[in-house]
């Protein structure tokens, strides 16, 4: 844990949602040997901040009361698997910072015993097989306002049923010829107990088992029947699988576990200008419009790692935002505002120029020559006579000790072009004909003598001068107010900075019903800047605080000290402040 976990609003508060309250009874109740949840994820994606929520609160639940979390992936589709999928997501669970109990469990190790059970649902009378095609199916299914027909094959004997789903078994239907379902009632108004499927044939080899088999169960079949394998005492899922919970109860009796596990629902994390939808995160990936599941303005896991926000941040979070059964909707300055909060102490210090403009100091050489005899007790710097440059060592953090790094000063600079206008507006406190003077931070104080401008009056160079008694002193008689940031133009290094908004425009992505009317044009824009030499040579994925800009991360893929590639985090202050 990095030090701003100490800040955490309800650090040393008991947790008492209401999904630990009941834990909290079953506990001393002594209703269990021990506490075990389990995180479920399907590998047919990334996890993404809805999962962040789910991965927090079964680890955590688990570590609280002393129990285990299982890390289990429900594989029951193969055609949407993979193999990168499943690693990374255990990357991801374990750069969040928890640990799971054992190996990783598949509900695809439980396929021979989902098997034996679907024969023992069919020898009850509880299951049978449907020849019926899915269009009939859909069709006969009914709606809320009307109940389902039971179909054709519903009342077939035991040892019928039995032979075709040993034909389904044995490869004899192509896909959608043949289903396997449980009778439950077709008129109930639940509409996942009108005898909702549990088997399908899938002609398709799985990452786990191979060619096994042909067909598999249904999610809604396997899920709640591992938890019962696994022993998991707590099931917690989002709202949505409210519904689905008279039929899981129903699977685990027909089975007959003598201890059931219980599901509770908990409301998923919704965040405003945030989709978290699978399918449509996949449909910008698979059409370009993100260069892939980890491009940075992506709300996966993977995409966020990259961005640069911290594990610490998105727990702190999770624990902010709570857990409850009322739906709602999280202002995403909250995420920021948690990550921002774990930035402050754990970043080094740099100078960025991220739209330089050029600085000429006429008086550099004769100013610096002296800087020995100038020169505060609080400087630490030497001049290179040959390179003709002043190195200054400046700390890399104010606060925490993180060593020192060496910034090159130098005749000509950059500064940012918002640093300098011709006509100011109101409360402008920067350089301008009217305020030609200003403290480079670190340094001198300069002033400015003359800007030169382009054809279209853009300002494209400055004159200027420093006041060779300022290095690590106040000017005497006067007083100069503002400091800004530079990079020195010979030394500093040209470097790619992406500055990020949100992904999509529309608070609610999720209610466009085309995705591309949500997307946000401006959501990355590429900035040719200029870095100090300490930040170009850090190794990738390195987050920093360029002064005056905001938090920033050596990009985890492009960045090289030959071509520096930065991804901003978050902006370095922001008005919001939590409730």
């Amino acid at each position: 844990m990095s030090e701003h976990s100490n800040n955490t609003a309800q650090k040393d508060e008991p947790k008492n949602d209401f999904i630990r309250n009941i834990i909290r009874d079953d506990v001393n109740a002594q209703k269990y040997e021990q506490i075990v949840t389990r995180f479920p994820p399907e590998p047919n994606g990334y996890l993404h901040l809805g999962h962040v929520k789910s991965i927090c609160l079964n680890f955590g639940v688990a570590e609280e009361f002393g129990g285990v979390c299982n890390l289990r992936f429900d594989d029951t589709n193969p055609t949407a698997e993979k193999q990168d999928f499943i690693d990374n997501i255990e990357n991801d669970v374990k750069w969040l910072g928890f640990e799971w109990a054992g190996e990783a469990y598949h509900a695809s190790s439980y396929f021979d015993q989902l098997h034996a059970w679907a024969i023992q649902l069919i020898e009850q009378g509880d299951a049978y097989v449907d020849l019926q095609s899915p269009e009939q199916i859909k069709e006969n299914r009914g709606s809320f306002n009307e109940a389902g027909t039971p179909s054709p094959y519903r009342d077939a004997s035991v040892e019928e049923n039995l032979a075709l789903f040993n034909d389904m078994k044995e490869g004899k239907y192509a896909e959608g010829k043949a289903i396997l379902r449980a009778k439950i009632d077709m008129a109930s108004p639940n509409m996942n107990l009108r005898d909702p499927v549990i088997y399908r044939v899938m002609h398709q080899s799985h990452h786990q088992t191979g060619d096994k088999w042909c067909i598999y169960p249904m999610y809604d079949f396997a899920h709640p029947l591992s938890d019962a394998l696994e022993g998991i005492t707590h099931s917690l899922c989002t709202l949505e699988f409210e519904d689905h919970r008279p039929f899981y109860d129903w699977v685990i009796e027909k089975v007959g576990f003598d201890v059931p596990p219980h599901q509770y629902e908990f409301s998923r994390l919704n965040v405003d200008h945030t989709l978290t939808s699978k399918r449509k995160l996949k449909q910008l990936v698979d059409e370009g419009i993100v260069s892939g599941w980890d491009d940075p303005r992506m709300p996966t896991v993977a995409g966020m790692r990259r961005r640069g926000y911290t594990p610490e941040g998105l727990r702190d979070f999770c624990e902010r935002v709570g857990v409850t059964k009322a739906d709602s909707v999280v202002d995403f300055r909250l995420l920021e505002f948690s990550v921002r909060q774990s930035l402050e102490t754990m970043t080094a210090r740099g100078m960025a120029v991220l739209k330089p403009l050029k600085v000429t100091i006429t008086n550099f050489s004769e100013a610096v020559s002296s800087w020995e005899t100038q020169k505060a007790d609080s400087v630490n710097a030497r001049f290179d006579d040959e390179a003709q440059t002043l190195w200054l060592t400046q700390p890399k953090h104010p606060n925490v000790d993180m060593g020192e790094r060496e910034i090159p000063f130098t005749e000509t600079l950059y500064i940012d072009q918002g640093d300098y206008e011709i006509e100011p507006p109101a409360g402008y406190k920067r350089l301008s004909p009217e305020k030609p003077e200003i403290r480079l931070r670190n340094t001198y104080v300069l002033a400015v003598t003359e800007h030169i401008t382009d054809e279209s009056g853009n300002v494209v160079e400055l004159k200027a001068t420093i006041d060779p008694a300022t290095l690590g002193n106040n000017p005497e008689g006067r007083k100069v107010k503002g400091v800004i940031h530079w990079v020195s133009a010979s030394q500093g290094v040209p470097a790619i900075v992406r500055m990020y908004e949100q992904l999509f425009s529309v608070e609610d992505p999720s209610s466009v019903a085309d995705v591309h009317q949500a997307l946000n044009a401006n959501s990355l824009t590429e900035l040719n800047a200029v870095v100090e030499p300490s930040l170009a040579s850090a190794d990738a994925g390195t987050r920093f605080q360029f002064e005056r800009e905001g938090y920033f991360i050596s990009d985890s893929e492009d960045h090289s000290t030959d071509k520096p590639v930065f991804n901003q985090i978050v902006s370095l202050r922001d008005s919001y402040k939590p409730a």
